[in-house]
């Protein structure tokens, strides 16, 4: 299946000090939350949101200092905010969690705080990885290389990101874009 055409809509929360950008498929049905790894950001998730954004309301955030969201020296309401994020949808419903490599992290502290309805893990995978991805999703799965976010997530590295027992793991590397419409099965079933 080709990429499907953008779907989406692009909208910031907060203030300039800690603003989000994320974009948003969908207006109804189960929000489902999707969380890049470091040194990503949100058009990674780009192709399957649009698969899911018919039947489900798919937000992907930018985390803070990747894509357009603001950097920030203190993570530690990272977590509120999104919950602010996710109320401001209107859903009235508890979202699906599907996160990447090390936001783990933050979906876990997110989960302890405020209802999930399910939370879907990937593993950040390697370059190796990288390569069974179909050409014309390789685009969306770039690493950025920006020195400074190792030290602004710094209690976010060397996290075993399987080692959630109540977050399946959806599958090693990119999952998501090697086949997006089998991967929004996968998240439709956990809705």
């Amino acid at each position: 299946m080709l990429p499907q055409p953008p779907r989406r809509t692009t909208h910031a929360y907060g203030t300039p000090r800690n603003r989000l950008i994320y974009d948003r498929w969908g207006r109804f049905g189960r929000p489902v939350v999707l969380l890049h790894g470091l040194r990503y950001d949100r058009t990674m998730w780009w192709p399957v949101a649009a698969e899911l954004g018919s039947s489900c309301a798919a937000v992907a955030v930018d985390l803070p200092g990747h894509g357009d969201s603001a950097p920030r020296e203190d993570l530690s309401g990272l977590a509120q905010d999104l919950a602010l994020l996710v109320r401001g949808l209107d859903l009235h419903r508890a979202p699906v969690l599907v996160t990447h490599g090390e936001s783990v992290v933050l979906a876990r502290t997110f989960a302890e705080r405020y209802a999930v309805q399910q939370m879907i893990t990937l593993d950040a995978g390697t370059a190796a990885d990288a390569g069974a991805i179909p050409g014309a999703y390789r685009q969306f799965a770039v690493r950025r290389n920006d020195l400074t976010l190792p030290e602004a997530y710094r209690e976010w590295s060397g996290i075993r990101v399987g080692a959630a027992p109540q977050a399946p793991v959806a599958g090693r590397g990119f999952p998501h874009l090697r086949d997006p419409a089998a991967f929004a099965a996968l998240v439709h079933d956990a809705v």
